[in-house]
């Protein structure tokens, strides 16, 4: 029995999350598992990760085949590297306490690295947020200018009013656009 570690698709059209599981290569894909071990929202930005460290070690150490998914996300939560360590222990390479330092020092690496992107990812949104409402703003006043300007206009064609009392006119409406989008803002 060929047996492989695999996501199984839970979720909606265009909404999707995956459990990863453990099994037989033969069963359908949401079909019949061994174990589930966690679970992969691709979804999320960065992505949500929640897998049981031990029991998917054991796993691989077992021989178990991870789909390239799987395996790009153990090797993102350390289960790969961790077992290139184990295989490194026992080749004598190194002792299990060599290996626990080496796989700490990257699990600080690696979550200072997570940290660093979701701060980015967050003032990335802020400042394409800051420009989109700045240019929202500019535009609205060159269209409040301008509307100023044509009541201005059709003001005093109208009323047939002096130029003095024309621009009390254009005066007034530039302050409601002024106070339209003040409001805006």
């Amino acid at each position: 029995m060929a047996t492989k570690m695999r996501l199984q698709r839970f979720g909606k059209k265009g909404g999707a999350y995956y459990h990863i599981v453990i099994a037989d290569g033969r069963a359908p894909r949401d079909g019949r598992f061994i174990e589930k071990i966690g679970t992969y929202n691709p979804i999320t930005r960065p992505a949500d990760i929640q897998i049981d460290f031990d029991r998917a070690l054991y796993w691989v150490k077992t021989g178990v085949e991870p789909t390239e998914t799987v395996a790009a996300i153990l090797k993102y939560t350390g289960v790969a590297y961790m077992h290139h360590l184990l295989k490194g222990v026992e080749k004598g390479a190194m002792n299990e306490e060599q290996a626990q330092v080496k796989f700490e020092e990257w699990k600080t690496v690696k979550t200072s690295k997570i940290a660093s992107a979701k701060n980015d990812l967050g003032l990335k949104a802020k400042t394409e947020d800051k420009k989109r409402l700045e240019a929202e703003v500019k535009v609205n006043q060159v269209k409040a200018e301008a509307l100023a300007k044509k009541l201005a206009a059709e003001a005093k064609k109208a009323a047939g009013i002096t130029e003095e009392a024309a621009e009390e006119a254009a005066e007034a409406s530039e302050e409601t656009a002024e106070e339209a989008t003040e409001e805006q803002a």
